[in-house]
């Protein structure tokens, strides 16, 4: 038998099949219908609105380190959605959170930590204990602008050359106080 010969065989048994089979025919073909006619009545009942696109903060993984996946976790806990791209979705950018407070915090110490071969350094780690000392028991008021700088910086060398200062009035700048709430 050749190819057509088959395929009109077979369809003339399907029709055959389906005249005496009637109801099951109905169903075969009402079926389909009453269901997209169910999602044609949804999709006009509930129109569809539009959604910006959404852009959401990268998260680290364990591997790029302890501090950022941990910022990861806590800064990013409500999941938010921001309409423009994220600085993290970069390439090459492990994380948002580069300029934070901790993120700082952490850069210092471990620049204070790796720089421990200088006989320096244990000093300025009981300086800076000190320091951390007198804000947890000062007042707002007790710093001075003496307070934030290193010992031998050449702020008042700057301030009496470059500005044309008197001593004077850079050793009563740098006794003003500092409030630290204003600041």
């Amino acid at each position: 038998m050749t190819f057509w010969t088959q395929l009109g065989l077979l369809l003339w048994k399907n029709f055959t099949y389906r005249r005496r089979q009637t109801f099951q025919l109905l169903i075969e073909v009402a079926w389909p219908l009453f269901i997209f006619f169910i999602l044609i009545s949804v999709r006009l009942s509930y129109p569809p609105y539009e959604q910006h696109e959404c852009h959401f903060p990268n998260k680290a993984m364990p591997s790029a380190g302890t501090l950022p996946w941990i910022q990861g976790i806590i800064c990013n806990a409500n999941n938010p959605c921001f309409r423009y791209p994220t600085p993290g979705e970069s390439p090459g950018i492990v994380g948002n959170f580069n300029a934070s407070i901790v993120s700082r915090l952490f850069s210092d110490a471990r620049r204070l930590l790796l720089y421990s071969q200088q006989d320096t350094s244990v000093k300025d780690l009981q300086k800076v204990l000190g320091k951390l000392r007198k804000l947890g028991n000062s007042s707002v008021s007790d710093f001075k602008l003496r307070d934030f700088l290193v010992d031998n910086e050449t702020f008042s060398d700057f301030l009496h050359s470059n500005v044309s200062m008197p001593s004077s009035a850079v050793e009563e700048l740098l006794d003003a106080e500092v409030n630290l709430q204003q600041v």
